[in-house]
């Protein structure tokens, strides 16, 4: 990753250490944007060139020393079941359709090892991660067969519950993780599937990290210390992901990182509430937020936020419970100089300045992350000696769960 003209000495550092260490982020939502904006078709929306009308493309990718890339198969929660698991694999088959159609800068990566091979031939390892426990209807079957799809990691919920787990932004409905869903962390841990906690509740946290034999990511939160959004992680879990071994990808969205953003949320929610807008619902609250937002700006965010809960996880959790999970393609604004996936050196920069060794840098950027990878492979291998694929049912576990109505 060759320095640029006029770049100072900080950020010079900064792009030699990525040409060494290529990044890899925790999550990206560009699929979803190539299913609204061209129904998957890269001719139409050719990311081989610069992209007008995304924060991704594959010569920001090259700026930003990006070597690793864990691709969102995101679906709204607003489908459900049988249509979400649909969605799902059409957002797979993108995928898979994306790394094919750029196989000269991107590969296919299931593994640790595979990552480090697509390094090796200069290509960017491509991972995927579903998001959202809706994505598997309820069904451990499914689960399996997104994993045999590549998919490797799952977040457990996205802004609505799930039969067998709660979100950090809905009505509290099990108390965290039923019977089934412990079985759901179970079987992803035999299979050598990364349990993702971004957009869970605290409960489902603290349930997850208590069942998991394996390490866990949060793949695109902060610290709610430093900022009191019910995305971002609290302290004594992050304590708890230093004794797991797990990560915390911290993320770019604003309004997890500025208190000032993180109200100006709030008051947007409570607006779209009052004209009959669900904030849950994804698709529904984005639009409204971009109308809110031409009346009323929403506050920026700073690479000194997005540093500060950094720094934050490192001080609670350890320099090897942290990493980067940009968000980009998921939201609207991002922190000044952080605009788009090029931008990744200006934080390492950021970081040089306040003192950080290359070796932390390193943990921060890429090898915390191989080293989860690594080790979530460790425990599927023990365990797949130990048990077989898990037969039992939502309907089995949970008994139909009492009080469960679906959608709200």
């Amino acid at each position: 990753m060759a320095a640029m003209p006029g770049d100072p000495p900080p950020l010079r550092h900064a792009r030699s250490l990525l040409a060494e260490a290529p990044l890899i982020d925790g999550h990206n939502d560009l699929l979803w944007e190539a299913r609204l904006q061209a129904g998957y078709d890269f001719a139409a929306l050719d990311i081989a060139g610069r992209v007008a009308t995304t924060r991704t493309d594959l010569p920001r990718l090259a700026e930003g020393g990006v070597g690793g890339q864990f691709w969102s198969v995101f679906v709204p929660g607003t489908l459900q079941a049988e249509a979400a698991v649909v969605a799902t694999l059409e957002q797979v088959d993108a995928a898979h359709h994306m790394i094919a159609t750029y196989a000269d800068r991107l590969a296919l990566a299931r593994t640790a090892e595979e990552v480090q091979d697509a390094t090796a031939a200069g290509r960017i390892a491509s991972l995927l991660g579903a998001e959202g426990g809706h994505s598997i209807g309820c069904s451990l079957g499914v689960l399996r067969l997104l994993h045999v799809l590549g998919v490797r990691y799952l977040t457990l919920t996205h802004n609505e519950n799930v039969p067998w787990a709660d979100s950090a932004t809905d009505v509290p409905a099990v108390g965290g993780l039923t019977a089934f869903g412990r079985e759901v962390v179970r079987e992803m841990n035999r299979l050598g599937m990364v349990v993702d906690l971004s957009h869970v509740a605290p409960t489902t946290m603290r349930a997850a990290l208590a069942t998991s034999e394996a390490p866990v990511i949060f793949s695109h939160s902060s610290a709610r210390a430093v900022c009191d959004s019910p995305r971002n992680v609290p302290d004594d879990v992050l304590a708890a992901l230093r004794d797991n071994g797990g990560v915390c990808m911290v993320t770019f969205v604003p309004e997890f990182l500025s208190p000032a953003a993180a109200q100006w949320r709030l008051e947007a929610a409570t607006a779209a509430e009052e004209v009959g807008v669900d904030p849950k619902d994804w698709v529904a609250f984005s639009t409204f937020a971009a109308a809110y937002a031409e009346r009323r700006p929403k506050p920026p965010a700073t690479i000194e936020q997005v540093v500060a809960h950094v720094e934050h996880v490192r001080d609670v959790a350890g320099i090897d419970a942290v990493g980067i999970g940009g968000d980009y393609d998921g939201t609207d604004t991002f922190p000044v100089g952080l605009e788009d996936v090029s931008g990744y050196p200006r934080l390492v920069a950021a970081l040089v300045e306040r003192g950080w060794s290359d070796a932390d840098l390193r943990r921060l950027v890429r090898d915390n992350t191989l080293r989860v990878l690594r080790d979530v492979e460790a425990v599927a291998r023990d365990a797949q000696q130990r048990r077989s694929p898990s037969r039992h049912t939502w309907a089995e576990l949970d008994g139909g769960r009492a009080g469960w109505t679906g959608r709200r």
